[in-house]
């Protein structure tokens, strides 16, 4: 699988070559968050973390299978009791790793509006993006080491946040989500990139969210998905047609929103195409019902756990996959680049 050139703001220093022969390798990765309404109008005053009290529901399926999972943790989670408490248990037995999580919104300092286009940190002014990301790299030391992974909220990120990150001395972003299009709310957009790593300058490795097309179209997938978003052919459901009759579907591998099979589907197919790695993502609050869309009640909750338990199953079992945390594999890459020089 050879990797898109990604078009747009953000910069590509090099590719990450991975071998042929090499198991595949899963992260999991966690937004690790605060619970709001998904549907009001960004605010500052929702900032409860209670959920993360039931963290232990997917830590334990996780452990089960030998998984580290890397908990990226936002400015409310790293302050607040509920959540630097329930994740130091876990870290402390060096049961996981500890990245950052930025949401402007509830991250000091609060100089700039609530209108939803600041909700994605590459729109802020440089000044306040470095002075956001300092408060909240602070406020995870107090608690844990300095972070040195990072997700942007929202997938916010942009060319002068990966100066910041590289010159705060973070080593792992995993923000881009490949074959997304945020720009309808003002956001950057993953239209041309895969789910291949790749380093974003010489020091900052990008790992990016695991999503892409499945289905028999094959290669002719992405565009004919996009043709299918536009308004005029989403008025008849064309991309739920075309998912329901197997000719593609856009798939993120995540038990919010995506079933076992269409996870297995896509893992498949990224292997087939030569990918190695893979990401397995969701947020904090789904732990427990009533915080997310994808978890509304018992009967969710249980689904959502099951299809973790089923994927992690399946990937360390029948695809006899490999678990990492993303640090550990900067260095596998590194140590193989070193010895081909």
């Amino acid at each position: 699988m050879t990797p898109s050139a990604p078009q747009g703001t953000l910069p590509l220093t090099r590719s990450v070559v991975q071998p042929s022969d090499w198991k595949p390798r899963l992260f999991v990765v966690v937004d690790t968050e605060e619970e709001f309404d998904w549907n009001a109008p960004f605010s500052r005053a929702s900032t409860s973390v209670s959920a993360l009290r039931q963290i232990g529901r997917t830590q334990t399926i996780f452990e089960r299978f030998g998984i580290k999972p890397t908990y990226v943790i936002d400015y409310p989670v790293a302050t607040q009791p509920d959540g630097f408490e329930s994740l130091g248990e876990i870290w402390s037995r060096q049961a996981c790793q500890i990245g950052a999580h930025l949401h402007p919104w509830v991250t000091p300092p609060y100089t700039e509006g609530l209108e939803p286009r600041n909700s994605f940190t590459c729109n802020l002014e440089s000044s306040l993006q470095r002075a956001k990301l300092e408060a909240l790299g602070e406020a995870i030391a107090a608690r844990f080491d300095r972070p040195r992974i990072f997700k942007a909220g929202r997938y916010g990120l942009g060319a002068q946040t990966v100066a910041i990150l590289s010159d705060l001395g973070y080593e792992i972003d995993l923000s881009v989500c490949p074959r997304l299009d945020f720009t309808a709310s003002e956001g950057p957009s993953f239209v041309e990139f895969d789910a291949n790593p790749f380093f974003l300058t010489s020091q900052l490795l990008e790992i990016p969210c695991t999503v892409d097309y499945v289905g028999w179209l094959g290669p002719w997938g992405s565009r004919v998905h996009r043709l299918a978003s536009r308004p005029a052919v989403e008025a008849v459901r064309g991309v739920g047609v075309l998912a329901r009759v197997g000719a593609v579907n856009r798939v993120m591998l995540t038990p919010e929103g995506s079933s076992f099979q269409e996870m297995r589907a896509l893992v498949l197919s990224l292997f087939a195409r030569g990918c190695r790695t893979f990401t397995m993502s969701f947020h904090s609050p789904s732990v427990e019902p009533g915080h997310t869309p994808y978890v509304r009640s018992s009967s969710d909750l249980q689904s959502f756990l099951r299809r973790i338990e089923q994927f992690c199953e399946f990937f360390m079992q029948n695809m006899q996959g490999v678990a990492i945390s993303p640090q550990a594999y900067r260095r596998d890459i590194s140590t193989m680049a070193e010895s081909e020089s």
